[in-house]
């Protein structure tokens, strides 16, 4: 199962994530909205390939059971969270594609969750790095009826961390809209 999580983790990044190009939006409340890709959330040199591959040899000689296997697998889950932000994000308004992973919900409302790039992040896989999760607020709350399907969420991004047994956001993102996903 460890093996099966850690190389599932690195197919959804590569393969799963939503399509989308960087441009110019609209403006909310007077400002101007960016619409982001999530590799804009990450550092130039920051390559989320190479923290795998750095143990992949490794990983793949283990037991799930070897305690060796836990040992490495925490090192992995620190990597992850502690992944570095853009700077230059932050108090930025901006639209970002993605998946709802709820935190505090009643029934299907949901008015704080992680926004991930793709589904199952921190449910089905070890969580993204830090810098492709965001914990966001949004106080009327949005109804999430089924996880599969993705929202556009458009709000004010800042840098903060915000950890929780689900995983590590490296921004923080108080949400003014939250709205079905539609390529277009």
């Amino acid at each position: 199962m460890f093996k099966f999580c850690v190389s599932g983790l690195l197919a959804l990044l590569l393969s799963v994530s939503l399509p989308l190009t960087a441009s110019a939006a609209n403006t909310f409340n007077g400002e101007p909205v960016e619409e982001l890709d999530w590799e804009m959330l990450m550092p130039a040199d920051y390559n989320i390939e190479a923290i795998f591959a750095a143990t992949a040899n490794q990983y793949s000689t283990l037991d799930d059971f070897d305690p060796l296997a836990e040992i490495k697998f925490k090192a992995l889950m620190e990597s992850l969270a502690s992944a570095p932000v853009v700077p230059e994000m932050d108090g930025k308004m901006i639209r970002i594609p993605g998946f709802v992973v709820p935190l505090s919900e009643e029934g299907t409302r949901v008015t704080e969750f992680f926004l991930v790039p793709f589904f199952g992040a921190c449910i089905h896989v070890p969580p993204p790095p830090s810098n492709q999760m965001i914990h966001v607020e949004f106080e009327p709350g949005t109804n999430v009826e089924n996880l599969y399907d993705a929202v556009w969420v458009t709000g004010k991004l800042k840098i903060a961390t915000v950890a929780h047994d689900l995983g590590t956001a490296g921004y923080v993102m108080d949400a003014f809209q939250i709205e079905p996903y539609e390529e277009g």
